[in-house]
């Protein structure tokens, strides 16, 4: 398979896709440091994913990959969402929030398909499920290589005989959400979530989790895996969305500051642990997406009132490792001796 990673990158290295973090300007600078850059797209439109495209296009000629959500059929009632709002009233108070009338986002995931054929993109993973067959034919048709995520052996197996052309194998270390889609799982470290499944599917592994140091990558290649998926390590360079004052709860980290929660979203995440994670402890919490909407006016007053205690602060286990620079120097500093070239 080194012909997907010399078609598609000159260092086995991906850039997570980081929903909401991601930026033109960034991944546009993963991919022209030798990466492979990544479109976070769960959250956005169809047409703002493919204003977001047309943009790094404008800024390399390089490939990229854009990354999906794909839709959640999770079953909720009024009363789950009037608790879950319930317990949030405190820390809307203390944000100076007034009441509100919950608006729920809905799925722009068939247009986002469209536009990833419109548009050419060369590749396109999939996060919290695998697409139904035919979006696979679909893409396929148009030569696009498809990624999936799983946090499991039996989720990589399920991606594999979905159609997928690799899978990025996703380790309790990482930031962010967990990709799981079949049911929460066992939480595996990388290194034994790679061993388990390296003699048991075929398509090439992307190790993700925890990565911050060139050893760590080279152990990963030397062990199973074609590649590796890196977020928390470029969070705070230059490039990266990040807003300030994430950058600088990243850059002021201690080890073991990392925990997993479900309060912003509804689905387990590791982030930073900041006030509203405790505060929400043992709180109502709507499933997912629907605690993610709930979220949503606080993460934006939180910013604007420069107060990242009660903002969602994805990092993985070794964020206290991040140092600030560009995307080119941090993926340097990764691949000194991963060159594919």
């Amino acid at each position: 398979m080194q012909h997907l990673f010399t078609r598609f990158m000159e260092h086995p290295i991906i850039q997570a896709p980081m929903a909401g973090v991601t930026t033109p300007e960034f991944v546009a600078a993963c991919s022209e440091a030798g990466a492979l850059g990544s479109i976070g797209a769960g959250y956005l439109t169809a047409e703002d994913t493919r204003q977001f495209i047309r943009e790094v296009k404008q800024l390399t000629d390089r490939p990229f990959q854009v990354n999906l959500f794909v839709p959640e059929m999770n079953i909720v009632n009024e009363e789950q969402i009037e608790k879950a709002y319930h317990s949030l009233k405190p820390i809307r108070q203390q944000l100076g929030l007034s009441e509100w009338q919950p608006s729920f986002s809905s799925s722009e995931f068939d247009g986002q398909i469209q536009v990833l054929v419109d548009e050419q993109v060369p590749v396109c993973s999939f996060t919290f499920g695998l697409p139904e067959k035919n979006i696979v034919t679909k893409l396929k048709e148009h030569d696009i290589f498809l990624i999936g995520t799983a946090t499991t052996v039996q989720e990589a197996r399920l991606a594999e005989h979905a159609g997928m052309d690799a899978v990025v194998l996703q380790g309790s270390e990482a930031g962010g959400h967990r990709g799981a889609f079949n049911g929460e799982g066992d939480m595996l470290p990388l290194a034994k979530l790679l061993t388990d499944t390296v003699s048991t599917v075929q398509i090439p592994l992307i190790a993700a989790g925890g990565i911050s140091m060139q050893a760590h990558i080279h152990h990963l290649l030397s062990n199973g895996a074609e590649a590796v998926q890196v977020g928390t390590a470029l969070l705070a360079t230059e490039e990266s969305g990040a807003n300030s004052h994430y950058k600088k709860a990243v850059l002021n980290t201690t080890e073991n500051c990392t925990v997993f929660t479900k309060a912003f979203s509804g689905k387990t995440a590791r982030g930073i642990r900041n006030t509203f994670i405790e505060q929400m402890e043992g709180k109502p919490i709507a499933p997912y997406p629907y605690q993610n909407d709930l979220t949503k006016p606080i993460r934006s007053a939180a910013l604007k009132e420069k107060k990242p205690e009660y903002m969602s602060l994805w990092a993985g286990i070794n964020v206290h490792r991040c140092s600030a620079g560009s995307v080119k120097e941090v993926i340097q500093a990764l691949t000194l001796s991963t060159s594919l070239l």
